[in-house]
C-alpha cells in the first residue's frame, strides 16, 4: 500500500494505536499531521517518523474542543493544501463504575471526547473533503461500539455513537468520493491497556479479558495499524460504512 502524497491526519497520535498508525502510514510514503493534546508524546512520534526519513509535523488539539479542532484542520490545509485521509483517533476510557455510580462528570468527559470529537473533526474534515472532491475518514471505535461492556457505559455509549456516526455519515456522502469507515478494536496492549498494570489493579484480571476472546490474546498496536491501511488505501475503494471488529473472534 502506497501513500505517496497524501496528506493524512491523526488524531491522539501521541501514543498508542495513534502512533503506531503515524509510523506505519509514514513508512508507505504518507506525510503526517500528528496531533494530541499529549505535546511530548506528539512531538516524539514526529521526532521517529523524521529519523526514520519521513514526513510529519505536530499540531497540539482537545478534540473535545471545537475551536481547536477547526484551528486543526485549518492549520493542516494551509499548511499542505489539502486532506486526503482523516483518522479520528483520540479517546479516553473513562471511570470505570455501575451505571447508578458513574459520576456525572466523567459521563460529561467522555462523550465529548469520544463523541463529540469524533463528529467534530467528521464535520469540518467532510466539509474540506467536499471541497476537493474526496477523501477518506476513518474512526476508531471500539467492540465496545458493537456489543455491551458492563461497568463502562459512558466509554459503551461513547463507542455506539461513533459507530452510528460512521453509519450515517458514510450513506450521505457515498455519491460524493468521500469513505467513511470505523475500527472496532478489542483491547489492545498500550500504555492505557498494560496486562501488568490490570493484575496490579485486581489480580488474574487480565486472563480473564484474554479468555473471553476467542484467539486467546490481546491485539497489538501494529495488527490494529495494518488494518487501518488497508482501509485508507485504494484496494478498499468500495468500501464504506463499516465498522470493522478487530478482536480476534469475540463478537463471531
Amino acid at each position: 500500500m502506497n501513500f505517496d502524497n497524501k496528506i493524512i491526519l491523526i488524531t491522539g497520535a501521541g501514543s498508542g494505536i495513534g502512533q503506531a498508525a503515524a509510523l506505519a502510514f509514514a513508512k508507505a510514503g504518507g506525510t503526517l499531521v500528528v496531533s494530541d493534546i499529549n505535546e511530548k508524546g506528539g512531538e516524539q512520534t514526529v521526532q521517529h517518523i523524521e529519523s526514520a526519513g519521513g514526513k510529519a509535523n505536530f499540531i497540539k488539539a482537545d478534540v473535545s474542543k471545537y475551536e481547536e479542532v477547526e484551528q486543526l484542520i485549518q492549520s493542516t490545509v494551509k499548511e499542505h493544501g489539502r486532506l486526503d485521509i482523516a483518522i479520528n483517533n483520540a479517546g479516553i476510557g473513562g471511570t470505570m463504575a455501575k451505571t447508578h455510580d458513574m459520576p456525572l462528570a466523567d459521563w460529561d468527559k467522555v462523550m465529548a471526547v469520544n463523541a463529540s470529537g469524533v463528529f467534530y473533526g467528521m464535520k469540518l474534515q467532510i466539509q474540506q473533503m467536499l471541497k476537493q472532491e474526496g477523501g477518506v475518514i476513518l474512526n476508531t471505535a471500539s467492540v465496545a461500539g458493537l456489543k455491551g461492556l458492563p461497568n463502562s457505559v459512558a466509554y459503551t455509549a461513547s463507542k455506539h455513537a461513533v459507530v452510528g456516526m460512521t453509519k450515517s455519515a458514510a450513506l450521505e456522502y457515498a455519491k460524493k468520493n468521500i469513505r467513511i469507515n470505523a475500527i472496532c478494536p478489542v483491547f489492545t496492549i498500550t500504555s492505557l491497556f498494560d496486562p501488568n498494570l490490570i493484575d496490579a489493579f485486581s489480580a488474574g484480571m487480565s486472563d480473564k479479558l484474554k479468555s473471553k476472546i476467542p484467539m486467546k490474546r490481546f491485539s497489538t498496536t501494529e495488527e490494529v495499524a495494518k488494518t487501518m491501511l488497508f482501509l485508507c488505501s485504494d484496494s478498499a475503494s468500495f468500501i464504506t460504512g463499516q465498522a470493522m471488529p478487530l478482536d480476534g473472534g469475540l463478537i463471531a
